[in-house]
């Protein structure tokens, strides 16, 4: 079975992390400045730092994540494949802030050991649109910060950011940087020219099998459309598929911690069609 290969990979490649995650589970470093990588280098492979960004027009707070990379590094996105690991933020030490939302700039596709892994190379700017709970008043963050970061291997890293910001942070004044980022976001249904999206379900032995048809023009030579859902236990395998005139057909295989079929929530799945120079972005995979 497809699963069963690809999650054997899989588990291989995370029974080699989870010893050095171990090793690094106490380890806490400055906000701002940089972070030590499970078994890298003296000199850190990363550094991460908080641009300030601007309050907008909805009373929101636009800030980012900058994470700059050592040559021959890269880091991960929000779906990170089976050869990467996937980041995680922890917000408990923050004050004024009742939410946030990640707005990932478009990654690139590679393939490591046979594996594929989605990420970025040389600089990430992340933006992080926060919400106040209490407008008009600054917003001090505080947030534990864990990513993957890959080179020849593929170790996860820790660090600890905060920042405190204004209401009228930096003057009010738009930072390009963020700008250019949040630019670079997969475009939408619309914006792309998705005339159509429909989607099968098929149950499995452990769990079941997605197949969605999207009617869009071709993005570029190369498309991988990855599928994700909102409960991160539920693997999902590498999508397989092609064109078929002017549809992409993509599948992949999702099995819960149970180990049986489950009941999908077609609104919840979000699939993100990337190439080499486009993304696009759908959610909901509604029956044909």
């Amino acid at each position: 079975m497809i699963s069963a290969r690809r999650r054997t990979a899989y588990l291989g490649a995370v029974s080699r992390i989870r010893p050095i995650a171990a090793a690094l589970a106490a380890l806490l470093l400055p906000a701002a400045a940089s972070a030590q990588a499970a078994g890298g280098p003296t000199e850190p492979p990363a550094e991460l730092s908080v641009l300030p960004g601007w309050r907008t027009a909805q009373g929101t707070h636009m800030a980012a994540l900058r994470i700059v990379l050592k040559p021959g590094w890269k880091t991960y996105w929000r779906s990170p494949g089976d050869a990467g690991i996937p980041p995680q933020f922890r917000w408990d030490g923050s004050e004024n802030l009742a939410s946030v939302r990640f707005h990932w700039p478009r990654p690139g596709v590679y393939e490591i050991g046979g594996m594929r892994s989605i990420g970025y190379y040389h600089e990430l700017v992340l933006p992080i649109e926060l919400t106040p709970r209490r407008p008009g008043e600054p917003i001090r963050v505080r947030a534990d910060v864990e990513i993957g970061v890959c080179r020849d291997v593929c170790v996860p890293m820790f660090a600890e950011i905060s920042a405190e910001l204004s209401a009228t942070a930096d003057g009010g004044r738009r930072d390009p940087r963020i700008d250019a980022a949040l630019a670079d976001r997969p475009a939408t249904a619309r914006e792309a020219g998705v005339r159509d999206v429909d989607c099968e379900v098929e149950p499995t032995d452990d769990g079941l099998r997605l197949t969605a048809r999207i009617d869009m023009p071709r993005l570029g030579p190369e498309e991988v459309a990855v599928f994700e859902l909102p409960d991160p236990a539920i693997w999902i395998s590498e999508s397989s598929g092609g064109r078929e005139g002017t549809r992409l057909l993509a599948a992949s295989e999702m099995v819960p911690p149970s180990g049986r079929p489950f009941l999908l929530d077609r609104s919840a799945v979000r699939i993100t069609v990337i190439s080499p120079d486009r993304a696009v972005e759908l959610q909901g995979c509604p029956a044909g």
